[in-house]
């Protein structure tokens, strides 16, 4: 229904109302264009609070006190018109607005502007069959919003994990959510993660964004927290052209005296990723350890403009595209301890990490509205990131670097992530009865990491100074990494209406169809391990801003180290062969939704789905020479039960329940070894899906068309969950288990969204709110025998129950703002702050305690303007307080503090001009 909206020269508009006689139902329609219908039209009892917006469709439904009243009917473009109204009786009426300009060009950008409008979106969310969430693009831009993973925690119980596009819906982690984009899933753009970075999307391609939490059989039942829905940006107009600068500083970047980067990297994101041929010959890498100063000051410029044209007599092409870039510096320094279960310190480093990140957006966007029953539509989207980043850990080493002056661990990083998208979707009314959905996609993922350096060094005083270090094989490397994934994926459905009411509506939709995802992911990696001469090792003097005054071709010819793979160095023909796994998984699923009218306020949608899963996986690697495979299949069936209740016009009761499972992730099954700077992990083929069992209950109440009051109960029971653990070994490595035979979350959401003064009784004068709160709680059962019975592996978790990792027991999220228009011009004003209470980083084993993250808060001020049609203006100012950013272990004596840095404050301006 979302397409032909958009598409659609004037959009239609119905209105429809349950049979009460104080109930008034209708229809909005524009007087000068064949009393074509009219969308998201407000229609207010005047004098009273007493409201509704007419659907997509131009269908309101309002329930009113029984006497005579004067219905108000407002439209942006469209005169005001008062109809007198008696509700003795029933009452079925049609309203006609006049344009105040009868362009029909200006009419056409006008009604399709509103899609992404806060009122329209909540109009939506009000007549919806399902419980969901949406956040448009108005609303974005008014809380100054640039990423879809900040735009998602706008919204009730859903948080981000700092210094990522990893997000938490209610209490559940990024193995219990989902992405898709336009209805279509997206592949992640990182191994270790199974959902995209949400900060790579832009919101300048959103027209808005959907987010369902509870379950319907149309989505994929990998499913338990969440799935947002990017809906894709499209021509709202005949025709314009944007033009958008903007400059940005992090007050912790810009106030580093000397902020320095490795050098070599593109400033653009586009790097040379490739492996040296020789790289067991010689030392032939392409980039030095030499780090060089910048100025960290960044910004944006992007390019955005639409067409709409005629095609024959019933035709019309609408055509949108962007283009953009951005990047930005960051800089923070902190502690960065481990500690035992005594509260000793194996590490205790104070890190400096210093980063840049670029991001390149291309979108294009084609509606092809053939005519009134058939629309077909294509979007590409390309996205290239790039993050740069250097750490600096100084400090003490338990074994290596234990001495007052402590050691040093320095490590440079370079990551590019290419996304393309391509998808075809398309709709077609075959009969009043029958309508036939469909879409295809192709994504393409490329993952690189080239050349990660990583040096490790101790101070000795025998050379008074700092030697290098060569303990293990990976304190001095070179890594290269890269993935790529491509996904194929289909959608197909048929609805079918039947049972017609009195006013041409109908109490019944059944829906049938299928849904086909094909992914093969395909992951190598080659570490160069640089191999010190015994007597180079810690004895040597070498300078830790000149290492490759030790590092070289030169040094290499006189044996001062050695380059080798984990299969050995130049002397083995097989050394430059990868580690690698292999992914290949298909689902194939079938569905059928029954949407059914039992009553006049009471609607349910009753759905089932079955799924087809094969995953499998092969791999050699450095756990694994000889190399292995592993095959996982499951046959899922999934109901799931909606049912609404209609209290009056303006509120509803909902309830919903779904069967769903999590699936492990390629990653969390190969036994390949990840290293980050101060963990290792790997993955565990035994692992096996989780079922999982979803509840909720919501009221809602929608006192204008852009207020809103929710209030929401929410459960879920997970069978066989997954964790992230540390093994009982002598490294102390992570991998992946079911942890226990069970966890549950519970808690409740609170929303509210409300204009609290209008200047001179004004609606272009006013101040609104907006809150919303999320209280839960998460608990899982922990079993050791669990884990060494059904694994390789063996764990002692500290304590026999925890919450859920990643999970806040109290989100917040909370604004308020000023807005005044007048003769074109426009000003808005936001105040937004948002809270997450201490969250569960990772469970304790071997008698240590949880780490936690501890809550924080962040305040956030946001200034637009636009000083005449063409041309606006903006201010941002974001995380004001500026928080510590603080983990502690929580050991049996006490909590001890590992780990403590600051983000900075961000301060933006940006420029728009539109022709």
């Amino acid at each position: 229904m979302k397409f032909r909206f958009l598409l659609l020269t004037l959009l239609l508009c119905f209105v429809t109302y349950a049979q009460n006689i104080k109930t008034i139902k209708g229809s909005i329609t524009d007087q000068g264009s064949n009393n074509e219908p009219l969308a998201y039209a407000t229609i207010v009892i005047k004098g009273t609070e007493i409201g509704a917006s007419s659907d997509e469709n131009g269908k309101f439904i309002l329930d009113a006190p029984e006497g005579i009243h004067t219905l108000e009917i407002s439209y942006v473009g469209y005169k005001t018109k008062e109809v007198l109204i008696n509700t003795a009786k029933d009452q079925i009426i049609t309203v006609s607005l006049e344009a105040e300009d009868n362009s029909l060009e200006d009419i056409i950008i006008t009604v399709k502007t509103n899609k992404g409008s806060e009122s329209a979106l909540l109009n939506e969310q009000r007549k919806s069959l399902e419980i969901k969430q949406n956040i448009g693009s108005q609303e974005l831009s008014r809380k100054g919003v640039g990423d879809v993973a900040t735009a998602v925690t706008k919204t009730s119980g859903i948080s981000k994990q700092e210094s990522s596009g990893g997000i938490f819906v209610r209490g559940l982690g990024d193995r219990y959510n989902s992405t898709t984009m336009n209805g279509l899933p997206i592949p992640s753009n990182k191994p270790d993660t199974k959902n995209i970075n949400l900060n790579i999307f832009p919101t300048d391609i959103v027209e808005y964004i959907s987010i369902d939490k509870t379950y319907l059989a149309r989505n994929y039942g990998d499913f338990a927290g969440g799935n947002v829905d990017i809906i894709s940006k499209k021509n709202n107009s005949n025709g314009f052209f944007n033009i958008d600068l903007g400059a940005n500083i992090n007050t912790n970047a810009v106030g580093h005296k000397d902020f320095q980067l490795q050098d070599g990297r593109s400033y653009f994101g586009f790097s040379n990723n490739k492996q040296p041929n020789n790289s067991l010959d010689g030392f032939n890498f392409n980039h030095a350890y030499k780090l060089k100063s910048v100025t960290p000051v960044a910004g944006n410029l992007g390019l955005s403009g639409g067409k709409k044209f005629l095609v024959g007599t019933e035709g019309i092409l609408n055509l949108f595209a962007t283009l953009s870039f951005s990047n930005d510096y960051g800089f923070k320094e902190g502690i960065n301890k481990s500690v035992n279960a005594q509260g000793i310190a194996t590490n205790d480093l104070y890190q400096k990490t210093t980063s840049y990140n670029t991001n390149t957006t291309g979108m294009l966007n084609a509606n092809y509205d053939i005519n009134a029953n058939n629309n077909i539509s294509y979007n590409f989207l390309l996205v290239n990131t790039s993050s740069l980043k250097n750490d600096n850990l100084r400090g003490y080493m338990r074994d290596i670097a234990e001495t007052e002056q402590g050691g040093i661990l320095n490590r440079n990083t370079y990551e590019q992530n290419q996304l393309m998208v391509n998808q075809l979707l398309g709709k077609h009314i075959l009969s009043d009865k029958t309508t036939f959905n469909w879409g295809a996609a192709y994504n393409h993922i490329k993952n690189e990491m080239p050349d990660r350096t990583q040096n490790k060094l101790m101070y000795n005083e025998n050379i008074n100074g700092y030697g290098l270090v060569g303990k293990t094989a990976s304190d001095n490397h070179r890594y290269f990494q890269s993935l790529t994934e491509k996904e194929f994926a289909f959608n197909a459905s048929v609805d079918y209406n039947f049972n017609k009411n009195e006013d041409d509506s109908y109490k019944g939709k059944l829906i049938v169809g299928y849904n086909g995802r094909f992914k093969e992911r395909n992951f190598e990696a080659t570490q160069f391990i640089l191999r010190l001469a015994n007597q180079y090792k810690e004895n040597y003097l070498v300078d830790e801003n000149n290492l490759d005054g030790f590092f070289n071709q030169q040094n290499y010819e006189a044996g001062y180290f050695d380059i080798e793979t984990f299969r050995g160095n130049k002397n083995n023909p097989n050394a430059l062969e990868p580690q690698y796994y292999n992914g290949k998984q298909s689902i194939n699923a079938g569905f059928v939704n029954l949407e059914y009218q039992l009553n006049p306020r009471l609607f349910a949608v009753v759905g089932v789905r079955y799924e087809n899963i094969n995953q499998k996986i092969d791999w050699k690697t450095q756990l694994d020479f000889t190399g292995g495979e592993n095959t996982l299949k499951k046959n899922a069936f999934l109901p799931s039960l909606n049912l609404k209740y209609e209290l009056n016009g303006t509120q509803n009761l909902r309830f919903a329940f779904s069967k769903t499972y999590t699936l492990p992730q390629f990653k969390e099954r190969a036994p390949f070894i990840y290293e980050e700077v101060d963990e290792v992990e790997s993955g565990n083929p035994n692992l096996y899906a989780s079922d999982d069992y979803n509840f909720d209950l919501k009221w809602e109440m929608f006192p204008q068309n852009d207020e809103v009051l929710s209030a929401t109960a929410f459960g879920k029971y997970i069978q066989n969950p997954i964790n992230k653990i540390t093994i009982s070994s002598s490294a102390n490595d992570l991998t992946f288990v079911n942890s226990g035979n069970y966890g549950y979350v519970y808690g409740i959401e609170i929303e509210a969204r409300k204009n609290l003064f209008y200047f001179n009784d004004d609606d272009n004068n006013k101040l609104s709110a907006g809150v919303n709160l999320a209280i839960m709680k998460t608990h899982q059962e922990l079993d050791n025998e669990k884990i060494k019975s059904e694994t390789n592996y063996s764990a002692q978790f500290t304590n026999s129950t925890s919450g859920f990792t990643g999970a806040s027991n109290l989100l917040l999220n909370a604004d308020v703002t000023y807005f005044k228009e007048w003769n074109q011009r426009n000003l808005i004003a936001t105040l937004a702050y948002n809270y997450n209470s201490d969250r569960l980083y990772s469970i304790g084993t071997e008698q240590k305690g949880n780490l936690v993250d501890k809550g924080f808060g962040s305040l956030d001020l946001i200034l637009k303007t636009k000083l005449n049609k063409n041309f606006s203006v903006g201010l941002n100012a974001k995380n004001l307080t500026n928080p510590a950013i603080k983990r502690v272990q929580e050991n049996t004596n006490e909590d001890i503090l590992v780990r403590s840095y600051k983000l900075g404050r961000f301060i933006s301006a940006s420029v728009k001009y539109s022709f």
